[in-house]
């Protein structure tokens, strides 16, 4: 049997293929009546709309191309997910592919994107961007790592730090360690100053610049090793409170902890960074800084099909993050 086509729904429908299309795309100028008649016939045949032919009359794929360093790490996990379901919503899929943090693949999966006509591309760069060149005339939104020179959504990373430093000190910590991101990271490095920017402001120098920050990649084991080289010293020198710039880093933090007999939170104190759905399995409860990933991800995909105004190229669009309480942190112990 041939596969019913358009025409046929339009014949028998005694209307125009145009009008068919316009009840495909829920065009507002179709009545109420008509559509339901069009739509009756439409199911009673089994018509399935071409989706090839539709973009090329249209000049569109209803695709979303989206490029991510890692889909491993559960913070892209959730971006993509929630993307996902924001193109859902305005009748859109979405195409997904890792660069593996490496420019040279980057480009090439942003070529593959393009070759294959989707309507724009949402793009977290790899730590090497620098090197990348992006295609003119294709709607592409830069999300988390944000680029110079291009529209940018994210969480507002710098300020997310301190809400969490703010909320150590108010529970009484003064030696509170750091785990940054790596250093080539442009989210690490805001997250390292949001933590300089509240030590600074609470007047206590004796974090800044010492021995109680560490640099690590935001995975579990790295985590784990920062944190053995942050209370590897005597317990009135240690921190009192560490906070991870991510949940991974955090949840290893806790694993090192466990390992060197310190509970928590009576003796420590840790405090992560993401919201992942991770964080509130652990046990105690990994207390963190969420950032809004699901309004990331629709902002981007609602900027990528005309639906909000793209940011400014220097002004990106940056979402507060909100602290989680779990139970990992409480006041501090008298040394």
């Amino acid at each position: 049997m041939s596969k019913v086509g358009i025409r046929e729904v339009a014949k028998l429908a005694g209307v125009s293929t145009g009008t068919v299309s316009r009840v495909l795309n829920d065009h507002p100028s179709v009545t109420k009546d008509l559509r339901a008649r069009v739509t009756a016939i439409i199911k009673d045949l089994g018509y399935t709309p071409d989706p090839s032919a539709r973009s090329m009359r249209g000049k569109v794929s209803r695709l979303i191309g989206i490029v991510i360093p890692d889909l491993t790490n559960p913070f892209f996990a959730e971006l993509v997910q929630s993307a996902e379901q924001a193109a859902a919503n305005h009748g859109y899929n979405i195409i997904v592919m890792t660069s593996f943090d490496h420019a040279a693949k980057e480009a090439d999966r942003i070529k593959q994107l393009t070759s294959r006509k989707v309507d724009g591309i949402m793009l977290v760069p790899s730590n090497d961007f620098h090197t990348l060149q992006l295609p003119k005339g294709l709607p592409i939104v830069v999300v988390d790592r944000l680029m110079p020179g291009y529209s940018g959504i994210a969480a507002d990373h710098r300020n997310g730090v301190r809400l969490g430093v703010e909320h150590l000190l108010q529970l009484g910590h003064r030696r509170i360690g750091f785990i940054s991101g790596p250093g080539h990271s442009v989210p690490a490095n805001d997250r390292l100053r949001g933590y300089l920017d509240a030590i600074e402001q609470a007047g206590d120098t004796r974090t800044a610049g010492s021995p109680l920050i560490a640099e690590a990649a935001f995975d579990y084991e790295s985590g784990r090793s920062a944190g053995n080289y942050l209370l590897a010293r005597a317990r009135n020198e240690r921190p009192t409170a560490i906070f991870a710039s991510s949940d991974q880093q955090a949840i290893g933090c806790m694993r090192a902890a466990h390992d060197l007999g310190i509970p928590i939170p009576a003796a420590l104190s840790i405090l992560g960074f993401d919201g992942i759905p991770l964080a509130s399995m652990t046990t105690p409860r990994l207390t963190t800084v969420k950032q809004p990933i699901q309004d990331i991800a629709a902002a981007a995909v609602a900027v990528l099909l005309n639906k909000q105004t793209a940011p400014d190229l220097d002004n990106p669009i940056l979402f507060a993050c909100e602290i989680l309480k779990g139970e990992t942190t409480a006041p501090p112990q008298p040394d």
